[in-house]
């Protein structure tokens, strides 16, 4: 008897063994589940420097900047992924293009700010990743108001992969020379929407454009009939000032430029946004 039942016994536990899943690898994320990128990503180039970059800087002393995506002052809300220094590096090309523009703009007592100049294909990682999690929305108040956040890739404001990558492409504005001072951003501290008037939203030391920088809105489109007046007439002459220099206009940002020229066409470069990528 007491060996009958160790043998039914051993036999359930069997049983029980058999039917236990199997454990399985995690299952890679559906491709159909996640709003599509506007172009395919592409490979980036493996070289961990940026040859023939320069830091903009060092170039044109004279130049201001706002790295926006080295801090928390932008529409994600914190760092992005590879900027490690405030920095615009730019191909030597683009950057000696700039100082034309730089000289010309002195002359009618403005000077350039860049924003944003070269972006690392991690960064553009990142923007996607963040555009696939909705719950993920603190600075819509400020930078997409009047969007939601689902139609930022569909209606063009974020782009993968995005000529950024490539280094000579920049995000910039023109600021009177002296500019004024610009306070600092807090963490935390109240928003305002992009396309309120100037003097209510955040206080960029910008000429007036119209609206803020990367503000997700068709009136940050360069053209937008309801930009008029002096904000039109700002956004005109940074399109001359960039376009006598061979800088292309992309029509849905006042801010986005890239040289016509570009050495890079076909290459989207990976190295972080640090002195030490510069070759």
């Amino acid at each position: 008897m007491r060996t009958r039942v160790a043998v039914v016994l051993a036999f359930v536990a069997l049983l029980g063994g058999c039917s236990r899943p199997e454990p399985q690898p995690a299952p890679a994320s559906s491709a159909a589940s996640q709003p599509p990128p506007v172009h395919p990503t592409p490979s980036p180039s493996p070289v961990e420097r940026l040859p023939g970059f320069v830091v903009l800087t060092d170039l044109d002393p004279r130049i201001h900047t706002d790295i926006r995506y080295a801090t928390a002052h932008n529409f994600v809300g914190r760092p992005i992924t590879g900027y490690r220094e405030p920095l615009c590096l730019l191909t030597r090309q683009a950057a000696e293009a700039l100082r034309r523009v730089q000289d010309a703009a002195l002359a009618g007592g403005h000077s350039l700010k860049v924003y944003d100049c070269y972006r690392p294909q991690p960064a553009v990682d990142d923007f996607v990743a963040w555009a696939k999690r909705p719950g993920e929305q603190q600075t819509k108040a400020e930078f997409y108001p009047d969007v939601a956040k689902n139609r930022l890739f569909a209606d063009g404001y974020i782009g993968a992969p995005t000529a950024h990558s490539r280094g000579s492409t920049m995000d910039l504005t023109l600021v009177d020379e002296p500019p004024a001072r610009q306070p600092s951003y807090r963490v935390g501290q109240p928003l305002v929407a992009c396309t309120a008037p100037r003097g209510q939203r955040f206080a960029d030391n910008s000429i007036d454009m119209g609206t803020g920088f990367d503000c997700f809105d068709s009136r940050a489109h360069t053209a937008d009939a309801r930009i008029t007046g002096t904000p039109r007439a700002n956004r005109r002459l940074l399109q001359r000032l960039m376009t006598d220099a061979g800088f292309v206009n992309y029509d849905r940002e006042w801010w986005h430029y890239s040289l016509r020229d570009e050495p890079y066409p076909d290459t989207f470069f990976a190295a972080p946004v640090a002195r030490s990528s510069v070759g």
